[in-house]
């Protein structure tokens, strides 16, 4: 293994910098050389190519984003896309290549290592908490953060008007992230895309709580949940209870900023451990934590697998939410 590429693809991630600074450092060190390819599976296509060494990674372990930038593809669905991608790495004498990204970039990138040979091994990279083999992603912590703090924020507002705030974070179908800064933030519910949703249930238990004295709640709605729309089921809410209803959708401020302690010190675990599978002669796996532990799983069980949200968390939310 003489030369490494790394990319990152898909929604941008905090920490994914940290891990690609681990990227080229580890290869370096190992007497690699390391090229960045810019705008993911995109930029590959393009071969928008970079060289990288130490210094071109420095000062970036604090930085939100991604200094190789990220795009999505439409031509790396296809086959012949991806056979154009297998070629150009080829040609230009890569042995290996690192993705960092979720669970799309990784069927790109099973794509690759099983249909033309490439050695790739992936780092998870994404707010969602949504990837098999891992318990955590890069970027999660990051985001809960940013949504926990918003939340907070939102509580005091609550309070002094005595209203009801449907919040709704990010997480595609996955309620990871919902789940984590509504157990946090003391959510009166949680509305998760794993969990089906009974409003008559919900505004029962609002109602109830209004009568014994509360006057303000918090709901926490994941932006996959069954209704689709955080705006519509506040109208619903505000149809069937006596509160005062107001929706807050964070967006993609939860994907940004400084990536946490948390989130650097795993994306700087994630992206050495890729290359060092790189370098042991391993291919078509993806890297993550598990119990703290350093592991790894096929990108067919990374990409393919569905992560459960816990079932312990979800009962204890509801536990503490009475």
């Amino acid at each position: 293994m003489k030369h490494i590429a790394v990319l990152t693809s898909g929604g941008d991630s905090p920490g994914m910098n940290p891990a690609v600074r681990a990227v080229v450092r580890t290869a370096l060190g190992a007497g690699c050389k390391v090229t960045g390819i810019m705008r993911g599976y995109q930029g590959l296509l393009d071969e928008d190519f970079v060289d990288m060494s130490s210094r071109s990674v420095g000062g970036i372990v604090n930085r939100g984003g991604t200094i190789l930038k990220s795009a999505r593809c439409k031509a790396f669905y296809e086959d012949g896309g991806v056979q154009a991608g297998a070629e150009i790495l080829k040609r230009c004498q890569i042995d290996g290549l690192v993705v960092i990204g979720g669970d799309g970039s990784y069927r790109g990138a099973r794509k690759l290592a099983e249909q033309h040979g490439i050695a790739v091994v992936g780092a998870p990279g994404t707010i969602d908490n949504d990837i098999y083999g891992t318990d955590f992603t890069i970027g999660f912590d990051t985001a809960a953060t940013i949504a926990l703090e918003a939340i907070d924020r939102i509580r005091d507002t609550a309070t002094s008007h005595d209203r009801l705030f449907v919040v709704e974070v990010m997480g595609r179908h996955s309620g990871h992230l919902a789940l984590a800064v509504g157990l946090a933030g003391g959510a009166e519910e949680i509305l998760l895309p794993e969990t089906p949703t009974d409003l008559d249930l919900i505004c029962k238990h609002l109602d109830d709580m209004r009568q014994r004295g509360k006057t303000s709640s918090l709901i926490v709605y994941a932006e996959g949940d069954e209704f689709g729309s955080s705006i519509e089921f506040g109208k619903q809410i505000a149809a069937r209870t006596d509160y005062n209803v107001r929706v807050s959708v964070l967006g993609y401020i939860q994907r940004g900023g400084s990536p946490t302690l948390n989130d650097r010190i795993l994306a700087t675990r994630l992206g050495a451990a890729a290359v060092e599978q790189l370098l042991a002669g391993k291919s078509n796996l993806a890297v993550g934590i598990v119990n703290s532990e350093l592991a790894t799983c096929s990108l067919q069980d990374a990409a393919e697998s569905k992560k459960p949200v816990p079932d312990e968390l979800v009962r204890l939310a509801a536990n503490m939410a009475t």
